[in-house]
């Protein structure tokens, strides 16, 4: 089962359909959802309040955590997948504003952004040029435009090589087999499978990996495990080993960086 808003079609399109430059609706999941492939006529920004949302966007997978938003332009073709007590907000903003990325990545949103967001959602979205909701939107739209590009993507592969390791190290994070034993497993040469990793996801097999453990990492601490949980999942020898790791990525500490967005 899943949200009021997705299962209105008909409010989808008349969001669609709208003329106002920004529309935003606020929601709270109540049921885990998954929101099979589709596009919009309007770029869209799922700004993630608390939780998360994963989306599959043009071979990758995104995981937005929460103070940050994903970022989809317009008559993109993307699945959405939410848990229990996500709370997110939906702002789809028309194709002809220019400035946002032409391509999927996520955006650290701040918490006087949000709260900007939040309060225009909350507005009549009928608004009239030159109204004080329209202002609000363009100041929205002026702030998205400074917001940090996060990269917070798995990259996957229609590669059937790359597409089974994907498989085999997502549902099994703990998987610490070496390139060179993956070589041995898919019967190719080891320098052959470096190079097609990198030609099909643009990252080493080190980084690549790392990348999909932050992304279950970010998952885990949303979901309230341990970071020695977190860890003993992603089959590292030592906490300390995966806090170097995450921090690496992330510049912040596990522990740090919850604590950060739910500031």
């Amino acid at each position: 089962m899943v949200l009021d808003y997705y299962l209105n079609w008909g409010d989808l399109q008349h969001f669609e359909n709208m003329p106002q430059p920004l529309v935003a609706k606020a929601e709270r999941n109540q049921y885990e959802t998954e929101l099979p492939l589709h596009s919009h006529t309007k770029g869209q920004l799922i700004v993630v309040l608390g939780g998360y949302v994963t989306c599959e966007v043009d071979s990758n997978l995104w995981m937005v955590p929460t103070n940050n938003a994903i970022w989809i332009p317009a008559k993109t073709i993307h699945t959405n997948r939410t848990p229990v007590h996500a709370n997110l907000c939906h702002v789809y903003i028309q194709p002809d504003l220019h400035g946002l990325p032409n391509k999927t990545c996520t955006i650290a949103i701040t918490p006087v952004v949000k709260e900007l967001i939040c309060h225009f959602a909350s507005l009549n979205q009928h608004y009239q040029a030159n109204s004080s909701t329209d202002r609000i939107a363009q100041v929205i739209f002026d702030l998205l435009l400074e917001m940090p590009v996060q990269r917070f993507n798995f990259p996957q592969s229609k590669h059937p090589l790359i597409q089974l390791m994907a498989k085999q190290l997502w549902y099994k994070p703990d998987n610490r087999k070496t390139l060179t034993q993956w070589a041995t497993e898919l019967a190719i040469g080891e320098r052959t499978l470096a190079r097609l990793i990198k030609k099909e996801t643009g990252m080493s097999f080190g980084k690549w990996r790392s990348q999909m453990h932050i992304i279950i990492a970010l998952q885990k601490l949303e979901q309230k495990y341990s970071v020695q949980q977190i860890s003993d999942s992603l089959g590292y020898d030592s906490v300390s080993a995966f806090i170097t790791m995450f921090k690496k990525a992330l510049g912040l500490s596990p522990k740090k960086y919850i604590a950060q967005i739910n500031h």
